[in-house]
């Protein structure tokens, strides 16, 4: 990962970038069920699928991923920022770029993080999905078990590593959007990401 990141900083083209993105997101991924307790115990993951996905890991992260890129893009939109025009995601109708590009330095933080703790704390058990041939969804009360862990870490806090006051999960998009709406601005010269190490 940290020779992936080495390479990102010197990244010559867009498309030399994306495929640095997708070779680190393959790494990330291939160790992700390292993170669940016991290897996920009942649920076991190999890599990153979907549409749809063919996992309850997969299914979780989805609908995780779905719920903070709507999060993303109400905050843009709060801020003033067209949500669909973003800088790394291609523009394409109905997709909301801007949102997705945003969500990137927030998926390990909020939606992984919730995904973890709601299959090593035992919140969601194989009731919870619906398998198909097709692949495997989350039952209404699949839904709101995962919703519940959302909202949990949405409201947690912590001390934002920029400005040293505690803030919420939630309040955070907005602080950052707010940051790249500055950038933008050139009142200052680089957009800070969030880090929280």
């Amino acid at each position: 990962m940290a020779k992936l990141t080495a390479q990102a900083q010197t990244a010559s083209s867009s498309q030399s970038l994306l495929g640095i993105e997708g070779a680190a997101a393959e790494c990330y991924f291939s160790r992700f069920a390292n993170l669940l307790k016991e290897g996920g115990k009942d649920f076991s993951f190999t890599d990153r699928n979907r549409r749809p996905p063919k996992d309850p890991v997969n299914a979780v992260l989805s609908y995780l991923y779905g719920i903070l890129v709507k999060d993303l893009f109400v905050t843009l939109y709060a801020v003033g920022f067209d949500p669909y025009l973003g800088f790394y995601h291609r523009p394409r109708y109905g997709r909301p770029a801007l949102a997705l590009d945003m969500m990137e330095e927030f998926r390990p933080l909020i939606a992984d993080s919730v995904a973890i703790n709601l299959f090593n704390n035992e919140e969601i058990s194989k009731k919870d999905f619906i398998k198909t041939r097709a692949g495997v969804s989350l039952t209404s009360n699949g839904k709101k078990a995962v919703v519940a862990g959302y909202e949990r870490r949405m409201e947690t806090e912590i001390v934002h590593p920029v400005f040293g006051y505690k803030v919420s999960y939630r309040r955070v998009l907005e602080v950052q959007a707010r940051l790249l709406a500055r950038t933008i601005s050139n009142e200052i010269q680089e957009y800070p990401p969030f880090c929280t190490r």
